[in-house]
């Protein structure tokens, strides 16, 4: 796979500690995890990463911890030592993590958990009681990322979570979905609770419309973030990991204006790349803008 890591910059003028909440990240000498997915192809690192933020504006970043590692942190805990105070990191923890590991973690730069019940998560929704027990905790939020489309039987467990928590990639309704539906009806009911976050991340993985527009993930995004600004926050989800054929691999720029254009305005925008994540992730004593060169 070849990626981009620069180009013509966005029309969006990203405002200063903007924060990108969704990117995955790879440093040398951390293979694969035993039967886990492989690594995506030429797996980018900080110095790539690092031209993205310049290109699009970027001050700020939240690594997430890929598939490709299992359970294993040590590659993402490499990525933020790399990478240094402007990022934070999302890893993977379950039952038998120990009040010990996670503050070995939280002072390494952890400050959240993954919870993806799809083919190759490490922790599924059956592990999200013990994950919310442990993050709850010690002050971390989860990110959790499954087939939305089947949001109406995982309400009961969503609404008894304490932590903090972040829907990922615009809720991913896989067999689609509406602003009318029960769907949507049930993410605005979870938002209302005001532990839970949605992500504009990753929209192609869901869209059965498609690129360049994306109009069905345009529509409900609109209908969420018109129900909860506040509750919003964005992510690149570079480099892109699902995307394997470099003929329709997203210009980051354009993907950037097109996801954030479908936010009513410059006030929208600033709360869910400023705002919005610092109170989702409540990292304290994170400088605004030191990200870029």
């Amino acid at each position: 796979m070849r990626r981009t890591f620069t180009g013509s910059p966005p029309l969006t003028r990203l405002p200063p500690g903007s924060i990108d909440t969704q990117i995955h990240m790879y440093m040398p000498g951390h293979p694969s995890a035993p039967g886990s997915i492989p690594l995506p192809s030429a797996a980018p690192g900080p110095g790539d990463y690092r031209q993205v933020m310049t290109w699009l504006g970027i001050d700020r970043v939240i690594i997430t911890q890929g598939n490709a590692h299992g359970r294993d942190n040590a590659n993402v805990l490499a990525c933020l030592a790399a990478m240094g105070n402007c990022a934070r990191g999302v890893g993977i923890i379950d039952a038998t993590t120990s009040d010990s590991e996670m503050v070995r973690l939280g002072e390494r730069g952890i400050v959240g958990a993954r919870v993806m019940d799809l083919p190759g998560g490490a922790v599924g929704l059956d592990g999200l009681l013990e994950v919310d027990a442990r993050a709850a905790a010690h002050g971390w939020y989860i990110a959790v990322q499954f087939n939305g489309s089947d949001i109406l039987d995982h309400l009961p467990l969503l609404l008894s979570l304490r932590s903090r928590w972040v829907l990922d990639h615009h809720g991913k309704f896989l067999r689609g979905t509406t602003p009318e539906s029960a769907e949507i009806g049930a993410v605005k009911r979870l938002l209302d609770t005001d532990r839970c976050w949605y992500k504009l991340a990753g929209c192609y993985e869901s869209s059965l419309t498609g690129a360049p527009a994306f109009d069905d993930i345009a529509a409900i995004t609109r209908a969420v973030a018109a129900h909860a600004p506040a509750r919003i926050v964005w992510g690149t989800n570079w480099p892109h990991n699902l995307i394997t054929d470099p003929g329709i691999y997203p210009n980051d720029a354009d993907l950037l204006d097109r996801v954030l254009g479908w936010l009513p305005d410059d006030n929208a925008r600033h709360r869910a790349l400023v705002e919005n994540p610092l109170e989702l992730i409540r990292v304290l004593e994170w400088p605004s803008a030191i990200g870029r060169p």
